[in-house]
């Protein structure tokens, strides 16, 4: 046959993928991040064996409930439970306990694994689990159904072999650096009965933050959240929500400043036909949209005097009247408030009403500004960093030593949101210049360093010669 040919050049391509899989294994040992090597890699095999979908998993313990580290490929990242519930946690479940590689032609024919609820689901056909590590294992490799029918070869599961022992001792390295970073992070036993993943930092400040918010979250009562602007307010809220009973219900913002007086009741409690002249057609407030969820009133401060007394209306009452309404309406929904200012002092001006505020602040909860929360400062901003290069499509990029001291040294009168824009800004410096396409931010990586454009804020991590 002639290597011109389609089938030649197929299986050239093939030679090619798998020759980069192996150079990826021996570059494992020089690299510095574990934990997108494990993504690049996985992509590989993903690619090279011809699977729909990939995943590896690392347990600290056999009896963890939940993986220290996963990564998965073929699916998005939308929700946590709904990616892992995906794959099926029988078949992973006797990987780990043999400690033999598991590999089937159809998981849905298969007497071991036919009634598990993840297989009927999801339609698993073919499968290979290899166990990363010995008897107890620390992880899988997973590899699920193929692009063309039929079962994987075995080529395939030598490959899948081959990986998970040459991650055994890098995942062991990845497991005890986590280990050592979980016990110096008060926030980590708080995070178990916080849905708080975006919220970044272990400080002593935030754990306390975090400790009132586990506490408020599953009670249907008001919340107030304080301190000054930028400090995470709006994302605290969305964290109680989500960990509340409510986390399926809506979850709504109205932000009180950006109310115009006349128009304030009508936003907040909806309007009948004919109660105004624009409301041709019955109109539904925020209170009606966050039924059954959560209504946040941001900047709660700056509710108009009219708007204080119709909102604590509906906290005393549980009830409201559409504009142009007689029959009052009951609602089922939770508050939560947020503000800058000091409302102590607003109702002593008269300018907020006592009685709203003692009803607002049933469990307030005050946001440390940055200065409170110092060792925070390089974790957020290196966060920040790797959401902007997945944003916009970058390559990786890295902080810089000098960036990092440069960071903790200043002081963010902006506070967490300003900490957030600067490295947005220097990252997009710093990217390679047509690192991504303008028009759909269709990444293309680029070797070699990011250039001085950048200048010491940030280094790119794909620097690395792969051949």
């Amino acid at each position: 046959m002639s290597s011109f040919s389609p089938d030649g050049s197929a299986a050239q391509a093939r030679v090619e993928k798998e020759r980069d899989f192996y150079r990826k294994l021996l570059e494992l040992g020089q690299a510095d991040e574990i934990e997108p090597f494990l993504s690049d890699a996985l992509a590989l095999i993903v690619e090279i064996s011809g699977a729909l979908r990939g995943y590896v998993e690392l347990m600290s313990s056999p009896d963890d409930r939940a993986p220290t580290f996963w990564v998965a490929h073929g699916c998005g990242e939308e929700d946590v439970a709904a990616i892992r519930a995906s794959f099926s946690r029988g078949v992973i479940a006797e990987a780990l306990a043999t400690g033999r590689t598991i590999s089937t032609v159809s998981a849905l024919l298969d007497p071991r694994f036919r009634t598990s609820k993840s297989v009927q689901k999801n339609r698993i056909e073919a499968l290979i689990c290899a166990p990363v590590g010995a008897v107890p294992p620390v992880g899988v490799v997973y590899l699920q159904d193929r692009a063309q029918k039929g079962p994987f070869p075995e080529d395939d599961r030598r490959r899948v072999e081959a990986f998970a022992r040459h991650i055994t001792p890098f995942a062991e390295r990845l497991l005890l650096r986590r280990r050592t970073a979980d016990e110096a992070d008060s926030t980590r036993p708080l995070r178990r009965s916080l849905r708080a993943d975006g919220i970044v930092g272990r400080s002593p400040a935030l754990a306390d933050v975090l400790a009132q918010a586990a506490a408020a979250a599953p009670l249907d009562i008001t919340v107030l959240l304080t301190g000054a602007s930028g400090t995470g307010k709006t994302q605290l809220a969305r964290v109680i929500h989500d960990s509340s009973r409510r986390p399926r219900g809506p979850f709504v913002e109205l932000n009180c400043a950006a109310l115009p007086e006349g128009l304030l009741e009508s936003e907040l409690f909806g309007a009948l036909p004919g109660a105004h002249s624009t409301a041709g057609r019955k109109i539904d407030g925020k209170v009606a949209a966050a039924e059954g969820g959560t209504l946040f009133l941001d900047e709660i401060g700056e509710l108009k005097p009219s708007g204080q007394a119709k909102l604590l209306q509906l906290l005393q009452s549980r009830e409201y009247y559409p504009l142009g309404g007689t029959r009052p309406v009951r609602a089922d929904v939770r508050v939560l408030a947020a503000t800058n200012l000091d409302l102590k002092v607003a109702v002593q001006r008269k300018e907020f009403r006592e009685a709203l505020f003692y009803r607002l602040q049933v469990l307030p909860i005050r946001l440390p500004s940055l200065a409170e929360r110092r060792e925070d400062v390089a974790p957020l901003a290196e966060h920040f960093c790797g959401a902007t290069c997945k944003t916009h499509g970058f390559p990786r990029l890295q902080l810089s030593v000098d960036a990092l001291c440069a960071v903790e040294a200043m002081e963010w009168s902006g506070n967490v949101r300003a900490l957030g824009h600067a490295v947005e800004a220097a990252a997009i410096r710093a990217a390679p210049r047509g690192s991504c396409r303008s028009s759909g931010g269709i990444c293309s990586r680029r070797r070699g360093r990011a250039g001085r454009r950048g200048g010491p804020w940030l280094r790119s991590r794909s620097s690395r010669t792969e051949g």
